[in-house]
């Protein structure tokens, strides 16, 4: 089995850095890399420990994808907007980099309705639902305030 390596230009793209970052890690000895001629290529294992992730489990041969669409009603274009950053926020949480959820919200100003579509694995889509179920809660969730309205705690 072969281990995914990366060049020293994906580990900057992946990480949010500057290539000449991601090379002075290599030279310190903060990130382990193998010099292939001119280039460094950096293990996935290395990536992971010098970023404080587990090293990713092997790759499976089965996978499991769950497709949920949430559509919720009497909602206006603010509340769909904080809604939707929410919701997007907490898909990007970093559950599992291999297999990431894929989200798409749509809101129909007619209708006062917006639908929610997630892809991606059981867990983490599970995940994502309850705080979705939290966040909308009648009592004291996203739409069972108005704004301006503050928290009684």
């Amino acid at each position: 089995m072969r281990e995914e390596m990366y060049s020293v230009e994906q580990v900057a793209d992946l990480l949010g850095l500057h290539v000449r970052t991601v090379r002075g890690y290599i030279r310190s000895g903060r990130l382990r890399a193998t010099r292939i001629g001119k280039q460094y290529r950096i293990a996935r294992a290395d990536l992971d420990a010098l970023t404080g992730h587990p090293p990713t489990p092997p790759a499976r041969s089965t996978s499991v994808e769950v497709s949920s669409i949430v559509q919720v009603d009497g909602v206006d274009r603010a509340t769909a907007d904080r809604l939707g950053t929410f919701v997007l926020a907490g898909a990007n949480n970093g559950y599992d980099l291999a297999h990431p959820l894929r989200v798409q919200t749509v809101h129909d100003e007619e209708r006062n309705r917006m639908k929610i579509v997630i892809l991606g694995g059981t867990a983490a889509t599970a995940d994502l639902l309850r705080m979705i179920d939290a966040v909308l809660d009648a009592d004291g969730g996203l739409l069972g305030r108005q704004d301006g309205e503050a928290d009684d705690a």
